[in-house]
């Protein structure tokens, strides 16, 4: 009843030049707070800017390219220059909101000649969810009766999901239980065997079910880098991965572990300045071939595995000579900016690691000069020999059978055969 007799005017339905929306130019278009929409100027001007959003948002890449200019969005010597964004990394929730708009957007500015692409993005990855572990537990329906998760059977049962602080593993902290929900004050407990158990289910985390991740707290308690690192660590970039804070710990000793090399044994800071040997020089160019291709590929939790054995291996040879630690150092930066910067200030340094030339693999290091080759004596491995990877087939068959265990299993037979795959294998028949 409150409705105008006739409709707003709008005489065009395209903006002006001076970019006024048909909105603004509607007459007969008023809100009145008792009447609803109003004819005849009885109320107030409706909201003409109805621009969703989702539209504002999905062109800014463009201002970037030129964020100072006063006279448009972005001079056309800039878009020229920049043309789309290379790499686009967002959740699969952005397809039908902000990536959908932005190629709206981007077809519309270049049709009007405002963009000289037709596409916003070159090259688009959805990176997988962080899942929660819910806890669920249960009680007999309509009833004041709470029962263990291995005690259901034959009983009706509802479910509820409980905050997951309140859950060790499946262990629930029944006292805690109560004070987080005083309802349950007065109600019998069925427990099993291994106390009050709950079920554990992999979800998207949400406020409702009580599976959210704090990450101020895995932060207050463990450091940023290493949240950082082990949520990389939980599986492939695109895969949805279940959190769990008891796993985040590994990656909290690695963290320790790397801090120790750069320290002696009274935790003052040391290195050395001795050249490295061959088997710490192939351990840091093995490392470096590895995280340059993992970054490259987005393989970052191989690249945090590699880290590990890195550093393991390091500490068997216990190594802490600069020349290795530090280019390590630079490795580890993008992984964990803040434990890495503090270590490079502690090496003398400044300015800042992501100012510093990224090390250079060199494949020099990871050949090897020697080889043990498994010898087979009529197709069963006999000995094994250690020969230099260079020998020729004629001096690697006179080491061979001069070997006195090669000898003895020959049992003074004649050759018929000597087959060498170098690298791999030697078979003498006889």
């Amino acid at each position: 009843e409150h409705l105008p007799l006739e409709l707003p005017e709008i005489d065009k339905f395209l903006p002006t030049e001076t970019g006024e929306p048909p909105l603004a130019r509607a007459t007969k278009w008023d809100y009145n707070p008792e009447k609803g929409i109003v004819a005849n100027g009885e109320g107030y001007p409706l909201e003409p800017t109805t621009m969703p959003g989702w539209a504002g948002s999905s062109w800014y890449f463009f201002r970037y390219m030129d964020a100072n200019n006063s006279t448009d969005f972005a001079s056309q010597e800039a878009m020229n220059y920049w043309q789309n964004v290379d790499f686009y990394v967002g959740g699969a929730e952005h397809a039908t909101g902000h990536l959908l708009y932005a190629r709206f957007w981007t077809q519309f500015l270049h049709d009007i000649g405002k963009s000289p692409v037709r596409e916003p993005f070159q090259k688009l990855l959805n990176q997988g969810m962080i899942q929660g572990e819910s806890a669920i537990v249960y009680r007999v329906k309509n009833e004041k009766k709470l029962v263990s998760a291995d005690c259901l059977e034959g009983i009706e049962m509802s479910s509820f999901n409980i905050d997951v602080t309140l859950v060790d593993n499946k262990s629930v902290d029944i006292e805690r239980l109560k004070k987080w929900r005083p309802e349950f004050g007065d109600f019998e407990l069925i427990q099993g065997v291994k106390g009050f158990l709950c079920d554990r289910v992999v979800e998207k985390m949400s406020k409702s079910k009580w599976n959210v991740v704090n990450p101020d707290e895995i932060c207050e308690q463990y450091g940023a880098d290493t949240l950082r690192m082990y949520e990389m660590f939980l599986g492939p970039i695109e895969d949805a991965k279940p959190w769990s804070t008891k796993g985040i710990e590994g990656v909290y000793k690695f963290l320790r572990k790397t801090w120790r090399l750069f320290h002696n044994e009274s935790g003052n800071f040391e290195l050395s300045s001795e050249i490295p040997n061959e088997k710490e020089l192939k351990t840091l160019h093995k490392t470096i071939k590895k995280i340059t291709w993992d970054i490259e590929n987005l393989s970052f939790n191989t690249s945090i595995s590699a880290f590990m054995i890195c550093v393991n291996e390091l500490q068997e040879l216990r190594c802490n000579k600069r020349s290795v630690l530090e280019p390590l150092l630079i490795l580890l930066s993008p992984f964990a900016p803040h434990f890495a910067e503090e270590l490079w200030e502690q090496c003398g340094h400044s300015g800042g690691l992501s100012k510093v030339k990224w090390p250079v693999f060199e494949e020099k290091y990871l050949t090897e000069s020697n080889f043990n080759y498994p010898i087979s004596i009529n197709g069963k491995m006999r000995a094994q020999i250690n020969l230099p990877t260079n020998m020729g087939k004629d001096d690697v068959e006179k080491a061979v059978l001069a070997d006195e265990t090669v000898q003895k299993w020959m049992e003074g037979k004649p050759l018929k055969k000597f087959i060498f795959v170098p690298g791999k294998i030697v078979n003498v028949v006889v």
